[in-house]
């Protein structure tokens, strides 16, 4: 396992890799800003060795977001980069910031009776309903919503999500797992694998279960089988957990707090 400031520098790799293959990545002083698919979005982040980030920087970068058409938003590492938070505040993002685990000793947990893990094919008819999960799971953080309360979003976003997914699926850029019990999806989750510099590392991303059904170690279960899945290639898997109690459920599974995460995002009207 490499020492903490590898890790960190691994990870900065990592983001710096992940756009290369589907978006044009420019420059706003010491901001990456990443512009591609809408569907798929990257946010801007700090180029390591550039120097610190500017109130100006940050303007540039959310002004060629928006006229690209993807939403503004910056993600960095406070540790590397402190000085972002409070200019991205002034320059009227919302900020948080989100714990930063890595994997070091995962431990395999079962998933409750009855309820069946599977691969995701790119061609999975029903992908779209496990996008579906997560749009409610992450919409409903506290309450309680079912996957048949409404019907499946038939937007032009919502398809072009779907079809940047199946080819992200189909490319080995996304892997993606869903959790059945008694022929429903409940849970989702992916991880994003990208080769940086022939190493390969691994990100967790987007593990969401239904309200009706937290509680049960779905969420932790799906984690475990992802890192297990990532780790039989990656050198390296990691993620950013929602918050703390969060986080507290993925070192349960072998993670370990490594740094944090920085998140600004623009704010809505009237917010």
């Amino acid at each position: 396992m490499p020492t903490r400031p590898g890790l960190l520098d691994s990870i900065e790799r990592y983001f710096a890799a992940s756009p290369v293959p589907d978006a044009r990545t420019v420059t706003a002083g010491a901001l990456d800003v990443p512009l591609g698919d809408p569907a798929w979005p990257y946010p801007a982040r700090p180029r390591p060795g550039a120097g610190p980030v500017t109130l100006d920087d940050i303007r540039a970068a959310t002004a060629m977001q928006e006229a690209a058409g993807v939403p503004a938003a910056l993600e960095w590492i406070p540790e590397r980069a402190p000085e972002v938070a409070a200019a991205a505040r002034i320059a009227g993002l919302s900020v948080e910031e989100l714990p930063l685990l890595v994997a070091v000793d995962p431990v395999e947990l079962m998933l409750p009776a009855g309820v069946r893990l599977y691969l995701v094919g790119a061609d999975d008819p029903q992908l779209p309903r496990y996008q579906q999960v997560a749009a409610i799971a992450f919409a409903h953080p506290g309450g309680r919503a079912d996957i048949r309360e409404g019907p499946l979003e038939t937007s032009a976003e919502a398809h072009a999500r779907t079809a940047v997914l199946r080819e992200r699926i189909a490319a080995g850029r996304t892997v993606m797992m869903v959790a059945v019990d008694r022929g429903e999806p409940v849970a989702v989750g992916s991880h994003q694998p990208v080769d940086v510099d022939g190493s390969e590392v691994s990100e967790i991303a987007g593990v969401a279960t239904l309200p009706r059904l937290r509680g049960r170690g779905l969420g932790a279960g799906m984690a475990s089988a992802l890192v297990a899945h990532a780790r039989e290639t990656a050198d390296m898997v990691f993620l950013a957990a929602g918050d703390d109690d969060v986080a507290r459920v993925y070192e349960r599974v072998g993670f370990a707090r490594l740094a944090t995460t920085g998140v600004a995002e623009l704010r809505p009207p009237g917010e």
